[in-house]
């Protein structure tokens, strides 16, 4: 971590930063919102009012970047020149968390879309030795987070084996997308709770949260375009039983409703956030 950068706090709350959403951003009133995300792909080497806008919102809010286009499970090389301009990214913008995807979207090409790692032995060690590279590009550990994902390539292990697997190998932190968590258990038929027991919670860096659609009871599409759903408010409620709080950004990227619906539906996190927090924290916040 860059030696500007202040961690987040255990309950802090944050949203996405959209260009859709920069003139409610900035005009925010203290305690909207505690931090922002951004995916960092999308705003490196930005200028104009949309760069001036990103360097007068991270002035004032802590940044935390999501990272799109590493690719980290491909065969691909990693692009050392990007990879520079990355860490300068976050430097500059003194980010205490950068987070990527554990799947790959590059096969000699960009393929625009999150594509499952295989889930075995082998990708395990691909993966991680890509992992570390990238830490040791970046200056800093990183956090990769568990996709959402329809039919796997091959599973020579189940999805909690692989991800803690990659954890342990790569030294890395998870970036927990509880949502993922829930659209997958119903999806390829396995226990959520049980998901979240056999998690290792010191490596857990900040949670996500995201609503879904609901194709069928036995089928859910991971769209970030709608409201959190009840069970999945449940089910953030069980990782901060288990885990204690961390910090947990709402994402909303398509059907963004009006920003005062958005601050509302991040009054709802702050309340599971608050339920577990240690008291001390709870009487400094009141």
């Amino acid at each position: 971590m860059n030696p500007a950068a202040r961690p987040l706090p255990s309950t802090a709350a944050g949203l996405g930063l959209r260009r859709a959403l920069l003139g409610p951003l900035q005009d925010a009133a203290p305690g909207d919102f505690d931090f922002l995300e951004c995916a960092p792909d999308n705003w490196i080497g930005v200028g104009g009012r949309f760069g001036a806008a990103l360097h007068e919102l991270s002035a004032r809010h802590p940044l935390v970047c999501h990272g799109l286009s590493l690719s980290l499970g491909a065969t691909d090389p990693l692009d050392d020149t990007y990879l520079a301009r990355l860490r300068r990214f976050l430097d500059e913008h003194r980010v205490p968390l950068f987070s990527e995807h554990l799947s790959y979207c590059s096969d000699g090409g960009q393929l625009y879309d999150l594509l499952p790692i295989p889930f075995t032995e082998e990708a395990v060690r691909h993966v991680s030795s890509r992992i570390r590279r990238v830490q040791d590009a970046l200056g800093r550990r990183i956090a990769v987070e568990n996709i959402s994902y329809y039919a796997a390539p091959y599973q020579a292990m189940a999805e909690i084996d692989f991800v803690t697997a990659v954890l342990e190998e790569a030294d890395c932190d998870l970036l927990l997308d509880v949502n993922n968590v829930f659209v997958n258990a119903v999806n390829h038929r396995y226990d959520p709770h049980e998901f979240l027991r056999r998690l290792p919670g010191a490596r857990i860096a900040y949670f996500h949260i995201a609503g879904h659609y609901d194709e069928a009871d036995d089928l859910k599409v991971d769209t970030h375009g709608a409201p959190v759903k009840p069970d999945v408010f449940v089910l953030l409620d069980a990782a901060c039983a288990r885990f204690g709080p961390r910090p947990t950004l709402l994402e909303r990227d398509f059907n963004i409703p009006p920003y005062a619906e958005l601050v509302a539906e991040l009054g709802q996190v702050r309340e599971v956030l608050a339920r577990h927090a240690p008291a001390a924290n709870q009487h400094a916040r009141a």
